[in-house]
């Protein structure tokens, strides 16, 4: 597996190593290092300043990160360094690079801007009507569970900056797919599946994301991850979920084994709908700025930023339904998110930040009055809003050993907070500073999701 050091259940190699992000900083901001600071200072500064071009930024970002990474093998930084430690100095250097360049790399052209907008509307007409059936998915690969967790996976695309992050994000909603397909051909006794068998569940399941700016999302990682490690497996997914996004923007009738009028029926039907719902929210919005208009403008925002992330969610009829669980759950952290200083929100909950080996047996009670009302207000809010409950562990997963299951249980837990709540702690604490690695405590997403899989039953 190319990358050095990495199994074969792991597609990145050397780049998934703890200390990858953090070590290339701590190096960084060694005094022997400031020959490196100053190339990479200038490499940035004279980037920035120069109007887009993506094929020659392609290329100079390229040809950057491989000069540098030959500089850093016969540095005494790096002095003795193993080909898995030179790797993640390399990883490093393109997160690093990448995070300070995003905002002047990232959909650059207004091409590419419209593409997304367009991309993101026939999305959310598509949603309204395309099934499993159009896409000739076989019933024993049909899993609602399975598909919603490999939605959540791409949908958390924009929430990182780096190129390697972006195609975390991929591979693991990939991963999950591929998971699925494995184990119910396994169920069924079936031949293992194939590309034919993989690519039509990915289309439905990235349909019903709608991760907005997936266009540019893609763009990004094939033109900013280096490309000699865009390979073996990460490639292939990669390479899937192109061909997604292409089936999806030349989607037509007969790609969908339709009838040319029913197709353009169903088209003109889904916009007529998403275009009620929009009016009915507009309406909305005028009866809160009249009543409140000192409110009118946060209501817009909220509102608008709830449109955007939920739409795959409406009905598929002119009836509207209120929010489920989730819906109101990605609202919150979104706003959360956007918030100034969202710890504040966080201080009442003691054992949020607490590791297991702060417990005291004290705690215990504490911790157990603290999950059952968690869980009646759950039920509660459940029951309220009329939305089936789901139990947190699939229905029909056979119990495992108690160490196999705390195993798995911790890496869950723990790497989902920690990556969820960086994102929150990062932006409340981070300042500005005049080194240039300072500030740079930037979350990655997840890799391994086996654990995950297992939870939720896949």
């Amino acid at each position: 597996m190319d990358g050095g050091g990495g199994g074969s259940s792991d597609v990145f190699g050397s780049s998934t190593a703890p200390l990858t992000w953090h070590d290339f900083l701590d190096r960084m901001r060694h005094p022997s290092a400031a020959d490196f600071v100053k190339s990479i200072k200038s490499f940035i500064v004279s980037f920035s300043n120069k109007a887009p071009d993506p094929e020659k930024d392609s290329a100079a970002v390229q040809e950057f990160l491989s000069n540098m990474e030959g500089a850093f093998r016969v540095h005494m930084l790096w002095a003795g360094s193993s080909e898995e430690e030179l790797e993640s100095a390399g990883e490093g250097l393109e997160k690093y690079i990448m995070t300070k360049l995003f905002n002047r790399a990232f959909a650059s052209l207004p091409e590419d801007v419209k593409h997304d907008e367009e991309l993101y509307e026939k999305i959310s007409l598509l949603q309204q009507f395309v099934s499993p059936e159009n896409l000739d998915i076989k019933p024993n690969f049909r899993n609602e569970t399975s598909w919603l967790l490999a939605q959540k996976e791409l949908q958390k695309i924009n929430m990182y900056k780096a190129p390697r992050d972006k195609l975390v994000c991929i591979l693991n909603c990939c991963k999950v797919i591929n998971n699925l397909l494995i184990n119910a051909s396994i169920a069924s006794k079936d031949d293992p599946p194939g590309a034919d068998d993989f690519l039509p569940v990915l289309i439905y399941v990235t349909i019903k994301a709608n991760p907005p700016q997936l266009y540019s999302n893609l763009l990004y990682i094939e033109r900013y991850r280096r490309r000699s490690r865009l390979v073996s497996e990460s490639a292939y997914f990669f390479t899937n979920i192109v061909s997604a996004e292409s089936f999806i923007w030349n989607i037509s009738a007969e790609s969908l084994s339709m009838d040319e009028i029913e197709f353009q029926k169903k088209m003109d039907s889904a916009r007529a709908y998403l275009l009620a719902q929009s009016t009915n929210i507009e309406n909305q919005k005028d009866q809160v700025s009249e009543s409140n208009p000192d409110q009118a403008s946060e209501v817009k925002s909220g509102i608008s930023s709830y449109m955007q992330k939920n739409a795959q969610n409406l009905p598929p009829n002119p009836i509207v339904k209120a929010p489920s669980i989730s819906d109101l759950e990605n609202k919150g952290a979104a706003d959360l998110l956007k918030d100034e200083q969202p710890i504040k929100y966080f201080q009442e909950y003691p054992f949020l930040f607490a590791q297991v080996g702060d417990l005291t047996v004290d705690d215990v009670e504490n911790l157990l009055n603290s999950y059952k009302q968690l869980v009646l207000k759950y039920i509660a809010l459940s029951k309220g809003m009329g939305i089936p409950i789901t139990s947190a562990a699939a229905p029909g997963t056979q119990p495992q050993s108690t160490s196999d299951t705390n195993k798995e249980s911790e890496g869950v837990i723990d790497e989902e907070t920690s990556t969820e709540m960086s994102t929150i702690i990062d932006r409340t604490n981070d300042s500005s500073s005049e080194n240039l690695f300072s500030g740079m405590d930037d979350p990655e997403p997840k890799i391994s999701i086996d654990a995950a899989i297992t939870q939720y039953g896949c």
